[in-house]
């Protein structure tokens, strides 16, 4: 994991955690299984440091014989910082569209068009927030397939409704099949804020 800010990442941990990310992807790829390189930069680090460490990512990927192809990537979306008030989910006051024209900025000039796919992480959002950016992303159009990797902003909803509750078990089930419609929809190009309080149990 890499720490962003007061002039860090340096380029020497850039290096040497894209190296030791590297290695453990294509591991994973002569064991058969899928690779997937997860880019860790906690704290909305900005364009310009997920552009450099997605650069040296894929260039040790490819020095390590890593089937690009084959390999999905997880980066963060990038969560520009405005001259405003942050917002309850970190986020500042970005836009979702600000955010899909940063991320795509930063993805698009270091990474491959060959990437099998990118798997958005949700860090640093709150779930409604990183499904209506992830929207925004979409919309936009990349050349790579884009879906979403997002654990804690998934689970965190339901686990909430259903509080450890054996009689709320329901509402934390259709928590979670709600925000799981949210970001297909997201992906599909019909979401909406509205379906925000749309819970329907699948």
């Amino acid at each position: 994991m890499l720490r962003a800010g007061d002039g860090r990442p340096s380029w020497r941990a850039l290096q040497a955690n894209a190296h030791a990310l590297a290695r453990c992807t294509f591991a994973c790829q002569e064991a058969g299984l899928a690779p997937v390189a997860e880019i860790l930069v906690p704290g909305a680090p900005g364009r310009e440091v997920t552009s450099a460490a997605l650069m040296v990512t894929v260039t040790e990927l490819r020095d390590m014989g890593v089937a690009l192809d084959g390999l999905v990537l997880r980066p963060d979306l990038v969560l520009p910082r405005t001259d405003g008030p942050a917002s309850p989910d970190g986020a500042g006051l970005a836009s979702p569209e600000m955010v899909a024209r940063q991320t795509v900025a930063a993805l698009r000039c270091v990474v491959p068009a060959d990437v099998a796919g990118v798997a958005f992480r949700a860090d640093g959002q709150s779930p409604a927030r990183a499904t209506a950016n992830l929207a925004a992303l979409r919309r936009l159009g990349m050349p790579w397939p884009v879906t979403f990797c997002f654990g804690r902003a998934l689970a965190g909803p339901a686990l909430a409704a259903w509080h450890g509750d054996p009689a709320r078990v329901a509402t934390g089930q259709r928590a979670l099949a709600n925000r799981v419609a949210c970001n297909v929809a997201a992906l599909q190009g019909t979401y909406t804020p509205a379906l925000e309080s749309s819970y329907v149990l699948a």
